[in-house]
């Protein structure tokens, strides 16, 4: 039997998910421990059930994801919106230093994935739905180009990057945390800690301040950048190369925020449109889980496995000894080494919790606080859509 359900239904189905997810989040203790999001965990449920459905020969079903795509594109015009330059120069060196490391982690995951699949003999393009795709780039960016390797020929490409970006969460989650507390510990890093100013940090935030009469401005700001967006992207296009729908919105959204940076001719509401792109974020998600096939995945199930351990592996060598010598072998840089194992192969959030643990247990760490964040919210998703559409088109 044939289940379709249209565009109204799908969002329906996939906010029930969605509230699933929230309501067994605040009852099941590991749920909030690796900060995984609840469309995650109410759309996995939902995406068991059909796949069970489907072996048993019960139901399958279909459904209509136009408004996903709206939510992707609305999501990342608001990622285009954070990408603030001034913020580069009043980060100082600390701040370019680490963004250019994530710059060579996003490549090494890249190159690590082709070059896994080539030796275990599986198609490159399988090999990049390990990449940074999911690792840096989340489930966010694993339902952004998912689709875009389907249409490269990959099927279940959407299926395979978001278990990826699910196991990435967790094992982020996992090593981040260790990492941090063996460098502290190994090198007495405690002795190195140094009160750092964070007025920049408060002076950014308050940027980020809401007053509910500016969300309409806010919602108007999006539009107009997803708007122009179209236009850069038709530009983009001529190119020959496949670019996803989003970059062309997210680069408008880039440069509407640094002209108002810089001229300070009109105001940019971040806070609002913060939240806007995380309504989005979650009814994105939402879809992008209800909508997996699951039996997709036992074809590939254990490259797939190898493939993860491989990032794994280069994860924990990336952060213990690249991270942590060229950002100063100091208490800072042992918090960053955590922290990048949360976002290099989750998200912000288990990074911010990654460094949590490390700092309720020994002291606060201004630096890590600022940076991690910074990249991670600002530049990380930008430079990663765009490596990833290099690789795509060059493979």
């Amino acid at each position: 039997m044939m289940i379709t359900l249209d565009m109204y239904q799908t969002m329906a189905v996939a906010v029930v998910a969605l509230l699933l997810g929230k309501f067994l989040k605040n009852k099941i203790y590991i749920f909030n421990k690796f900060c995984i999001p609840s469309p995650v965990i109410g759309g996995l449920i939902f995406a068991i059930l059909t796949c069970i459905c489907y072996n048993v020969g019960i139901a399958e079903f279909e459904f209509n994801d136009v408004l996903k795509e709206v939510c992707m594109v609305f999501f990342f015009t608001s990622v285009g919106f954070q990408a603030n330059l001034k913020v580069l120069k009043q980060g100082g060196k600390s701040l370019i230093v680490f963004l250019v490391l994530v710059f060579v982690l996003i490549l090494s995951q890249n190159f690590l994935a082709v070059g896994l699949s080539k030796l275990i003999n599986i198609e490159e393009y399988i090999g990049l739905c390990t990449g940074s795709i999911p690792m840096v780039g989340g489930h966010g960016t694993a339902g952004a180009f998912g689709p875009v390797l389907e249409d490269f020929g990959v099927s279940g490409a959407t299926t395979f990057c978001t278990a990826a970006a699910t196991y990435g969460l967790i094992a982020g989650s996992m090593i981040g945390g260790p990492v941090g507390s063996r460098l502290v510990e190994k090198y007495n890093l405690l002795d190195t800690v140094s009160q750092e100013d964070d007025s920049f940090l408060v002076e950014e935030e308050k940027k980020h301040e809401r007053h509910v009469s500016m969300y309409p401005s806010a919602v108007f700001q999006l539009i107009l950048a997803v708007g122009a967006g179209t236009i850069i992207s038709y530009f983009l296009s001529l190119t020959g190369l496949t670019f996803p729908i989003y970059i062309g919105a997210m680069i408008s959204a880039a440069i509407i925020r640094n002209v108002s940076e810089f001229t300070g001719k009109y105001t940019i509401y971040m806070g609002e449109i913060n939240d806007m792109g995380g309504i989005c974020l979650s009814l994105f998600l939402g879809m992008a889980m209800i909508t997996l096939k699951l039996w997709q995945l036992a074809s590939l199930a254990l490259p797939l496995l190898i493939l993860l351990a491989g990032q794994t592996l280069l994860m924990f060598v990336f952060s213990r000894f690249i991270v942590f010598n060229i950002m100063g072998k100091d208490y800072d840089a042992a918090v960053l080494a955590a922290g990048t194992c949360g976002f290099g192969m989750g998200a912000t959030p288990n990074a911010m919790a990654n460094m949590q643990a490390i700092c309720e247990k020994y002291v606060p760490s201004v630096k890590a606080y600022l940076i991690i964040p910074l990249i991670g919210s600002l530049f990380a998703d930008f430079i990663n859509s765009l490596t990833i559409t290099f690789f795509i088109n060059f493979l």
